[in-house]
């Protein structure tokens, strides 16, 4: 079996560790895959605290690495934290800084972004968390902009991700990055992750953004993203992107898997499941302000897409946070 000699990944211990959490990252980055070859990750972790450290489930934790480790590591993990009104230790935050100044690349799980936050690294991005935390995470870090609709985001070399589960998807993401489409297809596959999962916050929250081959399509993305409501046309787009419209498709298609239409009307299904859980908005609001035009547009193409109608998602969700 290769040794792997790739990127070094170390994953924080503390006290009050999140078991879920840290173990998605041991699965993903310290299991061995040998079929990965010897440039695959090197992982470790290493403690926040001295001593040791309980962990959610009733054991205890001894690390075996050193704070060290983070001065050495090329991806540093914070997999959770102890609690959103938990303080982030000032020694703790400029480690992380350092890290980030030699070009290592953070990433946080559900609660972990409050320590990237604290780092000030996030001041001026785009970060997120879980929902429940996210109006704490406004009020604490106001020069960071929360978006609490998607499962994790990325400033420049800092992310972050939503709920424990989004810190797979995540993480599944950052192999995609580092080793491509093929190898994260792979890792999936191991750890048998659905194409679409179902339950409260999946439900609400963004799909994650699709495999792209190239950047030209990657600024229309957003743009589309951020006005749905606007009828657009595929010379519109192609225009947009500076491209003939037989090349726009091909391109299109090659960075989403779709064609312009049906990604709109996915986009546009997201969008909705966002605004079915504000109970004050009619389904008229929602249509028009997703660019279905119509509520009779909204529940032809949300049950097509989500298998049940607009009006019974929005009991469930709202059953699922009682």
């Amino acid at each position: 079996m290769p040794i792997p000699s790739g990127p070094l990944v170390v994953a924080l211990l503390y006290d009050g560790l999140c078991t879920f959490e840290f173990g998605v990252v041991a699965e993903i980055f310290g299991l061995a895959r040998p079929e990965m070859g010897s440039n695959w990750y090197r992982f470790a972790s290493c403690p926040v605290d001295q001593g040791p450290m309980r962990a959610h489930g009733g054991f205890t934790l001894v690390a075996d690495g050193a704070p060290a480790l983070i001065e050495q590591a090329d991806l540093i993990i914070v997999p959770g934290w102890r609690g959103a009104d938990a303080p982030v230790p000032e020694p703790l935050c400029r480690r992380l800084r350092n890290a980030h100044a030699r070009g290592a690349h953070l990433a946080s799980i559900c609660s972990g972004a409050f320590v990237l936050a604290a780092t000030g690294l996030l001041d001026g991005g785009t970060a997120t968390t879980h929902w429940r935390y996210a109006d704490q995470l406004r009020r604490r870090h106001p020069d960071v902009e929360v978006d609490d609709a998607s499962l994790y985001r990325q400033h420049g070399r800092v992310f972050t991700s939503a709920g424990s589960a989004a810190g797979i998807d995540l993480m599944i993401e950052i192999v995609r990055q580092d080793f491509g489409a093929a190898a994260a297809n792979s890792v999936a596959r191991r750890l048998v992750m659905s194409a679409h999962r179902t339950g409260g916050q999946a439900q609400f929250l963004e799909r994650p953004v699709p495999q792209r081959k190239g950047s030209e399509i990657a600024p229309l993305l957003d743009k589309l993203r951020a006005s749905l409501r606007t009828r657009w046309t595929v010379d519109e787009m192609a225009a947009e992107c500076r491209m003939s419209v037989r090349t726009f498709l091909r391109r299109f298609t090659e960075a989403t898997g779709t064609s312009p239409g049906d990604w709109l009307i996915e986009e546009r299904v997201a969008w909705a499941k966002q605004l079915l859980c504000q109970e004050k908005l009619s389904m008229d609001d929602v249509a028009g302000a997703v660019g279905f035009g119509s509520a009779h547009t909204l529940r032809h193409h949300f049950r097509r897409q989500i298998g049940i109608s607009p009006t019974e998602y929005r009991a469930r969700f709202i059953a699922e946070l009682q």
